[in-house]
């Protein structure tokens, strides 16, 4: 029988190339789009007037696209549509690692660095498409039931669009890693599991009684 095709996979780059722990890194598109869309919140990094900045915002993934969006009016996104580089993060913290020797304690972590140019979303009808598809990330079914934006809200808020080029995830899973001469020492080692839960909803305390839960605010874990 003929092999299956082998998955897609990012290039490495000198930027996604892991010097240290390189059998941690991991190329292939299903594993980082996987750790991407497990996410809420992403980290964006880049340099104005030499100083560089780290910025956390809510972000999503539409096919091999990044995006996020903000005020038309602040800093950020008015100094990332010059086209100056990024540096797009977006990391899972998955466990505790608890070892023998306080050496080797560490974390379980899923960890995305996506570099590039990101590039505003101009076009009316793509950017109104984009910002539905992230009210729907927040919660399915979601943007069918509020009211739309309107003409003024759409041109004040600016979509940023980051292409998935130059990307690596980074993974870390599995028990401690001991040294053989600790293996016997009576210390308790193993990992805390951590994971990510949408809690029960809370009403908004000026709701109408009458208006009851819908069924796209039932939601699984994220990850």
């Amino acid at each position: 029988m003929p092999k299956p095709p082998s998955p897609e996979r990012y290039p490495r780059s000198a930027r996604t190339r892991l010097k240290r722990r390189p059998d941690r890194a991991r190329y292939d598109v299903e594993a980082v789009h996987a750790a991407l869309d497990a996410g809420l919140i992403c980290h964006v990094g880049y340099v104005i007037d030499g100083v560089p900045f780290v910025t956390p915002t809510s972000y999503w993934r539409d096919g091999d696209r990044l995006y996020w969006h903000g005020a038309a009016a602040g800093g950020m996104l008015k100094h990332q549509q010059q086209g100056v580089p990024v540096c797009v993060a977006v990391t899972h913290c998955d466990g505790i690692v608890l070892a023998r020797s306080a050496f080797h304690h560490s974390m379980n972590y899923r960890s995305v660095m996506a570099f590039g140019t990101a590039e505003p979303i101009t076009d009316a009808a793509e950017k109104r498409r984009q910002l539905a598809l992230f009210v729907d990330r927040v919660a399915a079914g979601r943007d069918a039931q509020v009211r739309a934006p309107t003409a003024r809200e759409l041109r004040v808020t600016t979509v940023m669009a980051l292409k998935l080029e130059e990307v690596v995830l980074k993974v870390r899973s599995g028990p401690p890693k001991d040294d053989a001469a600790d293996m016997a020492l009576p210390v308790w080692a193993g990992v805390l599991p951590v994971t990510t839960r949408i809690g029960q909803p809370e009403p908004d305390p000026d709701l109408d009684p009458n208006i009851t839960m819908p069924k796209h605010l039932r939601r699984t874990p994220i990850n």
